[in-house]
């Protein structure tokens, strides 16, 4: 099947398109359309002359709006979730396609209900000051390829409902689910709110130094976060980037291994470890760490992975052929440097981009498997002996996304949590994310927050007002 670009609130078809494959079997789910400068020149005209009137339009129809758009999604549920599985290979069950279809749902009319009232700073005999929140403008807005609809609901939504136009550009790994959904949207939206535009990386850095886009918002790797930044410089656009991380996750002594193993393995392997927010560094106490390694290769034996449309599957595939080649260079360098595969370690078949859950033991910092994301469904496990000394092992890394505390004294665990340098520490838990609490790294982990009042007034500029 074709699918097409939608701008201006009308399908348009492209002179090219690229196969998008099945990452569990190869095959055929359908073809993107390959947009050129032109599209982008036009999808952008498109979101500039729709803002002249959405930018103005009351705050309760965009409200409404919203709401209206979640509902749509929530009509096409199944069909979508089975569109990201096809693309994206994660199963559809559990954690997989119809919990993201069913996250996007939640999260848009958790966000449609946020609201920015007006502040009023002084009211007295010597005057009143007000500072109100207005639209930028045109939000240039890129997406991953790991959770393709949610991520891009988590752009989209928060942009529209403070009254800006968006061009989104969906990664050309998984592009279709993105295409149906803005496709969906505009059912419900007047034309030129929110157009898409699909094709190579080259269309991206187009985006980012386009004069007619006023905030770039990007979720993804480091690298390409930087050239965002530095392609956005020129004409100063605002910028949201939320990027990779490397979260380390540390047991204390005190944790009862069983208890923690699923919420631990779980932490880590969600979308198959492809996750920005995934646990992947395991510190472990000593008097621990055989226990826990064992715990963990447990549970992983009850956890069947393959083709995600089969419903018993609970993990899919790796994504895409250049993050499969990644996970076995570092899976490959680890046991060079003396780790310990406990489970897993090496390609299952050859049909798909299928690697098992794999623990690697005996490895530490240093090891390119620690040091770096692996982004799939590995993760080290690095003894240590020392408490006091473990949260600076911990931050000693460029990363700082999350982290998270295992202990039975949750008290003890919340004051070690708050010395990671991470923008959300977890205790006892890993990964969870609410539309009500701020999400963002700092570090080379990303510039901004996402997400409640706080990840709203991203889409906004100030403006104080004497009166």
């Amino acid at each position: 099947m074709d699918y097409s670009l939608i701008i201006n609130g009308a399908k348009r078809p492209t002179a090219a398109y690229a196969d998008v494959p099945n990452p569990s079997t190869g095959a055929l789910v359908g073809k993107m359309p390959l947009g050129t400068p032109k599209d982008l020149d036009d999808a952008v005209a498109a979101a500039a002359a729709a803002f002249k009137t959405w930018s103005v339009t009351p705050d309760a129809e965009r409200k409404a709006a919203c709401h209206a758009i979640a509902a749509k999604i929530e009509a096409h549920a199944e069909e979508l979730a089975k569109l990201i599985t096809a693309e994206q290979g994660k199963q559809l069950n559990g954690l997989g396609s119809r919990f993201e279809v069913g996250g996007t749902v939640a999260w848009t009319h958790a966000t449609a209900d946020l609201e920015l009232p007006v502040a009023v700073l002084q009211d007295n005999e010597q005057g009143r000051i007000e500072l109100h929140r207005k639209p930028i403008g045109v939000i240039g807005s890129i997406t991953p390829w790991n959770w393709p609809m949610l991520i891009g609901s988590w752009h989209l939504i928060p942009a529209v409902r403070t009254g800006n136009t968006v061009v989104i550009k969906p990664s050309p790994y998984t592009p279709l689910s993105t295409l149906r959904m803005v496709e969906l949207m505009n059912e419900v939206l007047p034309p030129g709110v929110v157009n898409v535009v699909s094709g190579s990386d080259s269309l991206g850095a187009a985006m980012s130094s386009h004069p007619g886009i006023q905030k770039m918002v990007f979720t993804g790797s480091i690298s390409t976060g930087k050239k965002i930044m530095a392609s956005s410089a020129p004409t100063l656009k605002r910028l949201t980037l939320e990027l990779g991380g490397n979260d380390a996750g540390i047991v204390l002594p005190d944790a009862d291994p069983k208890a923690i193993a699923p919420g631990l393995f779980w932490g880590a392997f969600i979308n198959g470890g492809q996750t920005c927010a995934a646990l992947k560094r395991l510190y472990v106490h000593d008097s621990l760490y055989d226990q826990v390694c064992n715990a963990l290769v447990d549970f992983a034996k009850t956890v069947p992975m393959g083709d995600g449309m089969d419903e018993t599957v609970q993990l899919g595939p790796i994504q895409n052929e250049m993050q499969f080649n990644r996970v076995c260079e570092l899976v490959e360098d680890a046991k060079q440097h003396g780790g310990r595969i406990l489970c897993g370690g090496a390609r299952t078949g050859t049909t798909g981009y299928f690697y098992p859950i794999t623990f690697i033991a005996d490895v530490k910092e240093g090891v390119r498997l620690v040091d770096e994301e692996q982004f799939g469904p590995v993760l080290p496990i690095i003894r240590y002996t020392d408490v006091d000394s473990i949260i600076e092992r911990a931050n000693d890394n460029p990363h700082g996304l999350g982290g998270s505390v295992w202990s039975s004294d949750a008290a003890k665990a919340k004051q070690l949590a708050q010395r990671l340098e991470c923008g959300t520490a977890w205790v006892n838990k890993h990964g969870g994310i609410q539309p009500n609490a701020p999400f963002g790294g700092i570090k080379l982990s990303g510039i901004g927050v996402e997400f409640s009042d706080e990840g709203l007034k991203e889409y906004t500029v100030s403006q104080t007002v004497y009166c």
